[in-house]
């Protein structure tokens, strides 16, 4: 089963607030990502996904570290596996479920993600 990881991100120079969650989804030889504001819970709220270049593999596992090009600090606080398969096209709807410290129906949308019960 593919995996998940949400990693805190403090001090990132292009993050207003100065803190957020990286939204990871293993994808063959890297990780789709997106951008959140905070930890989704299984409520059915929404809040915004901007998405981000892939990134290495390396983050689904447990880590803290620095992030390359001095952009700040990642840890990883949340992971587990989910099903379902990712789109080819990477701006298209995602819909998947998640297992293990997260679960629940994930979607990512036009921007939005919601993690809602099964």
């Amino acid at each position: 089963m593919p995996r998940y990881a949400l990693l805190h991100h403090t001090d990132a120079p292009d993050d207003p607030l100065g803190s957020h969650i990286d939204l990871l989804l293993e994808d063959v030889e890297s990780c789709r990502t997106w951008r959140i504001p905070q930890l989704p819970l299984a409520d059915g709220t929404t809040q915004d996904a901007v998405p981000l270049p892939p990134h290495r593999l390396i983050w689904l596992e447990p880590r803290s570290a620095a992030v390359s090009g001095n952009r700040g600090w990642a840890e990883r606080i949340r992971s587990g596996h989910y099903s379902g398969d990712l789109p080819d096209d990477a701006t298209a709807e995602v819909d998947v479920m998640l297992s293990g410290d997260l679960q629940g129906r994930l979607q990512i949308n036009k921007g939005r993600c919601c993690l809602s019960n099964p």
